[in-house]
């Protein structure tokens, strides 16, 4: 199962967050951000289209990743690097890995990060 997480700004739309998840490069099986954004207009109205599940991320376990991406603002808002990449993470589950580190919108409004459960190898 891949998780795309996302963080935006306020003013992002739902181009600005459709857009990052094709710089992403893959499509998901569900959406995650953090809790205090999740139902934003833009956002519901991405995983409406999209009919794909939500998950608000609660501001504890954004904290709780290891993100591989490190902003300033991001840290002071939400306590962690990178939300996209944390919201991702959190929500795959226990050892998630992310597939690339977050990608950023063409109006550098929006970014998202795709997550994937760590699965057993084959013998």
């Amino acid at each position: 199962m891949i998780v795309a997480g996302f963080g935006f700004r306020a003013a992002a739309t739902a181009d600005s967050l459709r857009d990052a998840l094709a710089r992403a490069g893959k499509d998901a099986d569900a959406l995650a951000t953090a809790a205090d954004k999740a139902e934003a207009p833009a956002f519901r109205a991405l995983a409406d289209a999209l009919s794909l599940p939500v998950t608000a991320v609660p501001p504890e376990a954004l904290a709780a990743q290891e993100t591989a991406t490190h902003s300033e603002a991001s840290l002071a808002a939400h306590g962690t690097g990178s939300v996209a990449e944390a919201a991702a993470l959190a929500a795959a589950g226990p050892g998630a890995r992310l597939l690339a580190p977050r990608a950023i919108s063409g109006d550098r409004m929006a970014t998202c990060a795709l997550a994937t459960t760590r699965t057993e190898a084959t013998p």
